[in-house]
């Protein structure tokens, strides 16, 4: 029988309950389709702060690492938030990304039927909207140097970096060019060339790959159009490639395309290693301990690590068809509330869940 070991993240906030939906239907569908999970839980974020005094342990740093796969529910909180930048949770989060050499964020946007009313866009805009945003995790302005403050003239000034190498780009273009051919054959190229040297260097390593690829169409397109396209027209993309700062901004502006964030999973891979694999939503501390969370985006993500992580492709499935199923049977937990649906907590939503798997 196979077996895989899984480090779990339970974090902060709502983390804890979507978790334990999410652990209860990885055991469910593992007994399902003969291969066993065994499952650690280690701190991250606010929890780890309160536990050990740092947002990233070294000992969760080191599960991870020798994990198959690593399972993120959400970090972040208020109390937390008079830290210095580098002690807060989300910092722990930034440090993981680095410590397991994850340069590549893959975020699946794709319209549920039984949720299509759920969006501020028109249905027939949305309709049919199935895309990936690639998005280059660990460069970019975001860990360029030199950055900092500085005080000169009587002003105070702040400045950051953006710089990506050659190989920075080759390695992520990579990724969205082997997507795309696993796809719709389509890639869009998002930058600011027309302003930024570093955008320019990017545009012509991602064309110079471009000959690798015959079957893919490649095209290039300045960021603040892409950000429009997506309202206006978001069934012309199939796989969106980006770097740091305008894949962070972009792919929650898709992420709203379905209507909710809470619909959506997240993987992040290295040339190596485990991934990781985490809701795009965030810990949503107003509504921690009610059972009012939105389990859907964490059992996708867990879809996704036993399709991309792990392998178990036919497992994967299953977790999706239980999600498209509930929602067909009219079932919500309270963001996706409409009316003639039956409103869930997170519990209930997860045994909805549970009991769909077994049919």
């Amino acid at each position: 029988m196979r077996q895989h070991r899984v480090v779990l993240l339970p974090g902060d906030g709502i983390g804890p309950e979507i978790t334990a939906v999410a652990r209860t239907l990885l055991e469910a569908v593992a007994s399902r389709h003969d291969f066993t999970i065994s499952f650690e839980e280690q701190p991250i974020g606010g929890a780890a702060i309160d536990a050990t005094g740092e947002p990233l342990p070294e000992s969760t740093l080191t599960a991870c690492r020798g994990a198959d796969a690593v399972l993120l529910a959400a970090i972040g909180s208020p109390r937390f938030d008079s830290l210095p930048r580098q002690q807060r949770p989300e910092s722990g989060l930034l440090a993981l990304r680095s410590g397991m050499e994850l340069f590549a964020n893959l975020r699946p946007v794709k319209i549920v039927p039984a949720l299509i009313d759920a969006s501020t866009l028109r249905p027939e805009v949305i309709e049919g909207v199935d895309l990936m945003v690639v998005r280059e995790l660990t460069g970019g302005i975001y860990f360029g140097q030199p950055k900092g403050r500085v005080s000169a003239d009587g002003e105070e000034r702040g400045f950051n970096t953006m710089t990506y190498s050659s190989g920075e780009v080759d390695r992520i273009a990579k990724v969205a060019f082997e997507l795309a051919v696993q796809r719709r054959g389509q890639l869009c190229s998002v930058d600011k060339a027309n302003v930024l040297d570093v955008s320019q260097l990017w545009r012509d390593r991602v064309e110079a790959m471009a000959s690798s690829y015959p079957a893919v169409e490649v095209s290039h397109m300045y960021v603040d159009n892409a950000a429009m396209q997506l309202v206006r027209a978001p069934r012309q993309f199939d796989v969106v490639l980006t770097g740091n700062l305008f894949g962070d901004i972009l792919s929650d502006e898709a992420a709203m395309l379905t209507g909710s964030i809470g619909m959506l999973p997240s993987a992040s891979l290295g040339s190596e290693g485990p991934g990781l694999f985490e809701p795009v939503h965030g810990s949503a501390p107003d509504i921690a301990g009610q059972d009012k969370a939105n389990p859907m985006a964490m059992v996708l993500s867990a879809a996704m690590m036993l399709r991309t992580g792990l392998g178990e492709e036919s497992a994967a499935s299953a977790l999706e068809q239980a999600v498209d199923g509930v929602l067909a049977g009219g079932y919500r937990t309270g963001d996706l509330m409409a009316e003639g649906c039956t409103m869930l907590g997170c519990r209930a939503m997860g045994e909805q869940l549970l009991n769909h798997l077994s049919t």
